[in-house]
C-alpha cells in the first residue's frame, strides 16, 4: 500500500513500477462494486485518499478544481455554499471520491435530468505509467483541439493513467426541489409508470424505484414509515422554479395514478423529502443486513423496456432459486439486481447466483442494453465484455491500452487486458 501526497510522488511510483514491471492498482474509496480496485496480480495499491483538497471553486466560471480524493459529498457541500450544484450524485456520495467517480463514470440519482459524470469533466491532470504528467482539456466548455483524451480517461477504470487533478463543471443550484412517492402492486407496474412520465414530456430530477424486498429492508433498517404491503415504490421529484416544480410533481402524480398506483403522496417539507431520498440511498446497506454475502450488479436497458427487464429478472431468480431484490434509477433504465445469500461458504448457492447474473446480463443485451451502466466492468464483468462489444472493439481496447501502458502495469486483468 502506497499513499502518495502529490502528483510528483505518483509519477515516481509509476516510473519505478514500469521499470520493474510491478502492477499498480489506483484506488479511491474502494467500494469495489465491480472488483475494480482488487489487486488480482498483487503489486502496489496506490491509494489516492491523501490527495483530498478542493484547489479552486470559481462561481464566475461554474467550475471547480479538485484532487481525486475529495468525496462527492464534500464537493457538493462546497458548491452549495456558493449556490452551485455538483450534479453527479452516486448513492455512496459520502465516501465516493471524485477520482473514483470519474474512473467509473458513475451516474447516480440525478442522472436522468443532469447526465452522468462524463458530462461534467472539463479537464484532467493525469500521470501515465511511464511517469509523464499530462493535462487534458482545461477550463473551457468548448475545446476540440486533438483527440478527446478527457473523455477517454473518464470511465477507463485506472487502466490507462492515474488521475491526480480534475477540473469539473458546476451548475447554478435550483431554486427549489420537490419529491413524491408512489406505491404500486408490482415493480413492473412502476416501470410502466416511468415510461408514461417520460412519454408525457417530463424530465424528472429524480426517478428511482425499489421492489418489495428493498422497501421492507429499508423500513426495517431506517423506520421511515414506508408502506410495506406494496409490491414496489417509485420515488419521483423535480427541481427548478417553484411553480414549475409543483406543476411537474402534479403531472408525475397523475401519471402514477393512471398507471395503477395504490397510493401517491408528495413531501410537504424539505425534511420529509430528505427522508425519502435517504430511503433510496440506504437500500444497499439495508439489504446487506439480510445475509452474510451481498452480490450487487447493475445492468441498463432502454426506458421503454424497464418493465420487461424487471419481469425477466424475476423469472431468472425463480429459475435458479436465488433471492434477487431489484432497485435502481428508473429514469435512465439502470437497474441494480441484488442477491443476498446467507453464507459465502455455500458454494452451490453462489454458483446458482453467478449463473443467474450471467442470464441477467444476457437479457440486458438482448433488450438493447448494457452489462453495466455506472459501476464499471472491473474484474466481475470482464468475462461478459466481449459479448457486448465484439472482438473488433476488444482488439481496439487492447491497442489503446498498449499505447498508454506498454508495460501493462496499470490495473492488470481489467479493461483492455
Amino acid at each position: 500500500m502506497v499513499f502518495p501526497g502529490s502528483t510528483e510522488e505518483v509519477a515516481a511510483v509509476l516510473q519505478l513500477a514500469t521499470q520493474r514491471g510491478v502492477p499498480v492498482i489506483p484506488r479511491g474509496a474502494g467500494s469495489n462494486l465491480c472488483a475494480g480496485t482488487v489487486a488480482l496480480q498483487g503489486g502496489i495499491v496506490l491509494a489516492l485518499t491523501r490527495l483530498d483538497r478542493i484547489l479552486e471553486l470559481s462561481p464566475s466560471e461554474l467550475l471547480a478544481r479538485v484532487q481525486p480524493g475529495v468525496t462527492s459529498a464534500a464537493l457538493a457541500s462546497a458548491a452549495a455554499a456558493e449556490d452551485l450544484l455538483w450534479a453527479p450524485d452516486p448513492g455512496s456520495r459520502t465516501v465516493a471520491t471524485v477520482g473514483g467517480t470519474i474512473a467509473t463514470c458513475a451516474g447516480g440519482l440525478r442522472g436522468l435530468k443532469y447526465g452522468v459524470t462524463r458530462n461534467y469533466v472539463l479537464g484532467l491532470e493525469a500521470v501515465l505509467p511511464t511517469g509523464e504528467v499530462i493535462r487534458t482539456g482545461g477550463r473551457l466548455n468548448k475545446d476540440v483541439a486533438g483527440y478527446d483524451l478527457t473523455r477517454l480517461l473518464t470511465g477507463s477504470e485506472g487502466t490507462l493513467a492515474v488521475i491526480t487533478e480534475a477540473t469539473v463543471a458546476l451548475r447554478p443550484a435550483p431554486e427549489t426541489t420537490g419529491t413524491g412517492v408512489a406505491y404500486f402492486p408490482t415493480l413492473a407496474d412502476a416501470g410502466r409508470a416511468v415510461a408514461a412520465i417520460i412519454a408525457g414530456g417530463l424530465l424528472p430530477a429524480t426517478l428511482e424505484f425499489l421492489d418489495r424486498t428493498c422497501v421492507n429492508a429499508v423500513e426495517d433498517f431506517a423506520h421511515l414509515g414506508l408502506r410495506t404491503d406494496a409490491g414496489a415504490l417509485l420515488l419521483f421529484g423535480d427541481d427548478g422554479e417553484p411553480d414549475a416544480t409543483q406543476a411537474a410533481l402534479a403531472r408525475m402524480s397523475d401519471a402514477c395514478v393512471v398507471a395503477g398506483a395504490l397510493e401517491v403522496t408528495t413531501a410537504a417539507q424539505v425534511t420529509e423529502a430528505e427522508a425519502l431520498l435517504a430511503a433510496r440511498r440506504c437500500t444497499l446497506p439495508a439489504l446487506s443486513r439480510l445475509g452474510a454475502l451481498t452480490i450487487l450488479e447493475d445492468a441498463t436497458v432502454p426506458r421503454p423496456r424497464i418493465a420487461e427487464m424487471v419481469e425477466r429478472i424475476g423469472g431468472i431468480a425463480d429459475r435458479y432459486s436465488v433471492p434477487i431484490a431489484t432497485f435502481g434509477h428508473a429514469g435512465d433504465g439502470n437497474l441494480h439486481p441484488t442477491c443476498v445469500l446467507q453464507s459465502p461458504d455455500d458454494t452451490e448457492a453462489v454458483q446458482r447466483a453467478e449463473l443467474a447474473f450471467k442470464d441477467i446480463f444476457a437479457a440486458a443485451l438482448e433488450l438493447d442494453g448494457t452489462i453495466t451502466g455506472e459501476h464499471g466492468v472491473g474484474a466481475a464483468k470482464l468475462p461478459y465484455l466481449a459479448q457486448q462489444l465484439g472482438q473488433a472493439q476488444m482488439s481496439l481496447l487492447r491497442r489503446l491500452k498498449a499505447a498508454f501502458d506498454p508495460a501493462g502495469i496499470l490495473n492488470p486483468g481489467k479493461l483492455g487486458s
